[in-house]
């Protein structure tokens, strides 16, 4: 089942990076085949979240690769994050 991962990505970043790929570790092990932006569109060199432009270009973009997933995942225990509300 193809998936939308979402988890905080802006705040604490080195914390934040480690936690969502945590939950791609998890989603894996549902059985479920995850898709994180934030992980790949900010990485060095592609989209600066830091920007407003360019981190709501970043959120547009997994927004429509989200209409290709069968559901959403969200996860909560780091909160919700106003990217993660949009």
């Amino acid at each position: 089942m193809k998936v939308i991962l979402e988890s905080p990505f802006a705040g604490n970043v080195e914390q934040n990076i480690a936690y969502a790929r945590k939950c791609m570790a998890d989603c894996f092990s549902r059985g479920e085949f995850p898709f994180a932006s934030h992980l790949l569109y900010t990485q060095e060199g592609i989209l600066n979240d830091e920007i407003p432009e360019e981190r709501e270009l970043g959120i547009r973009a997994g927004l429509e690769w989200g209409v290709e997933a069968e559901k959403t995942v969200v996860y909560i225990d780091l909160g919700i994050s106003k990217g993660m509300e949009k």
